[in-house]
Parts: C-alpha cells; sequence; structure tokens
C-alpha cells in the first residue's frame, strides 16, 4: 500500500502520485502476438496470453482484441497500429507470445524498445524463453 503521508505524517501528495503512477504502469503489460495470419485461432491465444498475465497479477492490454469490433484490418491497419503504440506507451511491460515474430509484431516490439519498456518473451504455452 502507499502512503499519502511522509515518515514524519505530513501530506506528501506529489511522492503518492508518483509512486501510483509507478505502480500503476507496473501492472499493465501488452500482449504482443500473431493476428492477420489467422484470426480465429490467434484471437483464441490472444485470450489465453491475457488469461495467463492475469494469473501473475497484471492487468493485459490486448488491442488484437479489441480494435478488430470495429476497425478492418485491411483498410484501417495504420489507424490501428497508431492506437496500439498509444496503448503499448501506458504499459510498464510487453510480453511478447508465439513461436514467430511477425511484421505487426516487430513494429511493436522497436516501438517499445524507443520507449524503453521491458520485453519478456513467452512460448504459444506462455512458458518464457530468451530473445
Amino acid at each position: 500500500m502507499i502512503e499519502r503521508r511522509n515518515h514524519e505524517g505530513y501530506a506528501d501528495p506529489t511522492a503518492y502520485a508518483a509512486l501510483t503512477k509507478v505502480s500503476r504502469e507496473g501492472r499493465f503489460v501488452y500482449i504482443c502476438s500473431p493476428y492477420r495470419d489467422s484470426p480465429r485461432v490467434n484471437v483464441m491465444r490472444a485470450r489465453q496470453y491475457c488469461k495467463f498475465a492475469v494469473s501473475r497479477g497484471r492487468i493485459p492490454i490486448a488491442p488484437h482484441l479489441y480494435f478488430p469490433q470495429f476497425l478492418s484490418e485491411t483498410n484501417e491497419r495504420g489507424t490501428a497500429m497508431s492506437m496500439n503504440f498509444e496503448l503499448l506507451r501506458l504499459c510498464g511491460e510487453v510480453w511478447v507470445f508465439g513461436e514467430r515474430v511477425t511484421e505487426g509484431m516487430e513494429a511493436e516490439i522497436a516501438h517499445a524498445e524507443r520507449l524503453q519498456k521491458n520485453i519478456r518473451y513467452f512460448t504459444t504455452k506462455c512458458e518464457e524463453v530468451s530473445p
């Protein structure tokens, strides 16, 4: 629990706000996994990856489960990727899942590297591996 007061008992809203932001940011993880080549299978897998993240006490952000509901993969991919990058910015880590990295995943990983995000890699069975 983050205290609102300093060690002397005085209110310290600046420190509280900063620590709360760090704490909140660290819980969000961006789920990076394939989508376009086999949407039906990849959506099922992305749901499993999100469930795995929740089981680890994290809050998963998986845009490829959300944006296809109202954006066309064919006609609005650029818009979707821009929105993905904004969501990625909010996350403390990026978790990359799957046996291969697709073109879209490469772009997300490169963006995460520019933002100096911690990037972790997992198999399709949610086993952590080296990049």
